[in-house]
């Protein structure tokens, strides 16, 4: 089981590496009196690229992890985990708050009624039963088309995202759909630290991600249990890795400020 030292009465949030930074950071801005602890599961990553049931077993034990020590609320700052692990986890832990993520189709879609939707996802969460529910929910295949991206999330993990290699893969992975889609959706939450790169190839069309909402759904679920800190602001960020390199965990200050300035 994962164990978080020196924590209490926090909110827990993880994902399978850098990539839930982007969700931390909104809920930072919205909560800045709360105390976060943030897991990146980074020995194990992408969670995109493996099965429902292992994406689940790593899931449960960081939440009892988190639950363990103190933990009064969890996010799932993963839209993979959260498809695959969030219902169960909800099911075996009812009493506490769970938040996941899933692609803002729903916003891109209604700002968009008679046009195409591009939603970017890693393999995993674009097979899974809950996203194609959703995609049926908001067009179907004829005005939403769906981007499996596999290596994505496993090559934003590296860093340097303006490195030629990356906008090579983000020109294989996007380019044949230039000029044909009116807004697209980042459906996974390494995603927003490459939009700019995206825009460039994509060209003007509006971006959505899940970690406004998710920061939101957060507040009012913490308000509805009577677990918020109170606080106006002063509360702590604290990161964690299942990954024994150092560097990790510069790598996830060095993101958590990069969201910061997005």
């Amino acid at each position: 089981m994962v164990r978080f030292e020196g924590c209490d009465g926090y909110v827990g949030v993880f994902d399978s590496g850098v990539g839930g930074i982007s969700v931390l950071k909104a809920l930072v801005e919205e909560l800045p009196g709360e105390d976060f602890a943030f897991f990146g599961d980074s020995a194990h990553n992408p969670y995109g690229e493996k099965k429902p049931e292992e994406v689940l077993a790593l899931s449960r034990d960081i939440v009892r992890g988190f639950l363990g020590s103190g933990c009064k609320a969890v996010v799932i700052a993963c839209n993979t985990a959260t498809s695959a692990a969030a219902s169960q986890l909800r099911e075996e832990y009812p009493a506490t708050p769970i938040i996941g993520v899933e692609p803002a189709l729903k916003p891109a879609a209604l700002s968009q009624p008679h046009g195409r939707v591009l939603v970017l996802a890693t393999p995993l969460t674009v097979r899974l039963d809950k996203f194609q529910r959703l995609m049926h929910t908001w067009g179907g295949e004829e005005h939403v088309v769906a981007v499996p991206c596999e290596g994505l999330a496993a090559r934003i993990e590296q860093g340097d995202l303006k490195a030629p290699d990356m906008y090579e893969l983000l020109q294989r992975l996007v380019g044949p759909y230039v000029g044909s889609v009116d807004a697209v959706v980042l459906g996974c939450t390494h995603y927003p630290f490459v939009q700019e790169q995206l825009a460039q190839i994509i060209g003007e069309v509006p971006f959505f991600d899940s970690s406004v909402g998710t920061a939101r759904q957060l507040r009012r679920r913490l308000e509805e249990c009577q677990l918020l800190s109170g606080r106006k602001a002063g509360g702590t960020v604290r990161f964690f890795s299942s990954s024994d390199d150092p560097a990790e965990l510069e790598l996830y200050h060095t993101f958590f400020e990069l969201a910061r300035m997005s």
